[in-house]
């Protein structure tokens, strides 16, 4: 699978969740890796063989009410037996000829009653074969093909606040939901996910096979937001196992957890209480700091961060000469990071990485500001 690049025509849409937890995400819908059931196996199948049953009784009853339009031309008596066996051969339409209707009420009742009940029955086993037999074996094998292919996606693991909200901003930014996967425990949390088109198991994280199944060492990027630092930690480990080279992002809420995460082998860890508190503290100061970085974090706002490689183009390049036009920031070099102001950040390297400000879509159509109108200087 490859990544969509975020600029583009814009896509549809939709409306996801209802109530006050409603929004609205941009992206097609696409066929989920698994979809979860309405009802159970054995109750699908117990519906549809209480329904044929049903069915099977009600044609007995009109056999048995209207057994004097019926022959048995073997004894010339019709017991209830001799009703159940006929109701049985008229619907499979086996029809031996023994027992036969002989008046204009029988066979109007054969003709309008018995005949759409035995088509009904008839659909029904059949329906019932398809389903269970050859569609979930279909499913199976359709699974399967979409787990070996799996490759350069994203796996989100833990679909609470924090993972829905990373999912529907990759989403934004306009990454194809058949290129996440989202794994949590809980069927319920999953059915935002399903509808959104993502590839979705309802798992533990922390086990080994089941991100192994999601073919984890062929990721992209892994997100990690299981609610709890514990269990947070513990999955960063064993996706770090499984996948040395695969950048892993994850959720921490206690401060002296950030390191416990890092040492597990995370490459970046949020901490989105600390986070909160220096939004807060900023605020004191500056009445936009706070906004203008959600603009920053998000690509539903005006301007944009961006992280990506130096280009050759701009090798030996100042920072503040940029090709995209971008307000270059930072500049990361042998695992330093650089200011814009520092003399290394005027000679740009191959290998280097820059971290720029662009303006989104809405920023160049609209210009910078709240609803495309400029701050008051």
């Amino acid at each position: 699978m490859s990544r969509a690049h975020s600029k583009g025509p814009r896509q549809q849409v939709e409306r996801v969740g209802s109530g006050p937890g409603a929004r609205d995400v941009r992206g097609p819908r696409f066929q989920p890796l698994r979809r979860a059931l309405k009802v159970p196996v054995w109750g699908d199948l117990s519906i549809r063989l209480g329904l044929a049953l049903g069915l099977i009784m009600l044609v007995v009853m009109i056999h048995w009410w209207d057994r004097d339009g019926l022959v048995d031309n073997l004894d010339g008596e019709v017991s209830f037996l001799d009703v159940v066996y006929f109701t049985m051969i008229s619907i499979t339409t086996t029809g031996f000829g023994d027992i036969a209707p002989i008046t204009d009420r029988a066979r109007l009742v054969e003709a309008v009653i018995v005949t759409p009940v035995r088509f009904a029955v008839l659909f029904i086993f059949v329906g019932t074969a398809y389903n269970f037999l050859i569609q979930r074996s279909w499913e199976k094998f359709r699974m399967n093909r979409i787990q070996d292919q799996l490759a350069d996606h994203i796996i989100v693991l833990g679909y609470g606040v924090s993972g829905s909200e990373s999912v529907a901003e990759l989403i934004e930014r306009g990454i194809e939901p058949h290129c996440i996967v989202v794994i949590d425990p809980s069927e319920e949390r999953l059915a935002e996910a399903e509808a959104l088109g993502c590839n979705i198991m309802a798992a533990d994280a922390t086990r080994d096979e089941t991100l192994k199944a999601v073919k984890i060492d062929r990721a992209q990027s892994v997100l990690v937001s299981a609610g709890r630092d514990d269990t947070s930690i513990l999955i960063v480990l064993t996706v770090r196992a499984l996948a040395p080279a695969v950048p892993i992002s994850v959720v921490v809420r206690a401060s002296d957890n950030e390191s416990l995460a890092r040492q597990a082998g995370a490459n970046n860890v949020i901490n989105p209480v600390h986070f909160t508190g220096l939004l807060l503290a900023g605020s004191v100061k500056g009445a936009h700091i706070a906004d203008y970085l959600a603009d920053l974090a998000s690509i539903s706002g005006r301007v944009q961060l961006v992280e990506r490689p130096v280009t050759a183009e701009e090798c030996g390049c100042d920072i503040s000469q940029l090709r995209t036009g971008g307000r270059g920031l930072r500049v990361y070099r042998n695992g330093e990071a650089l200011g814009f102001w520092e003399d290394e950040c005027k000679n740009l390297q191959a290998g280097d990485i820059v971290v720029e400000i662009v303006p989104t879509t809405d920023g160049e159509e609209r210009g910078d500001g709240h609803n495309g109108a400029g701050m008051p200087q």
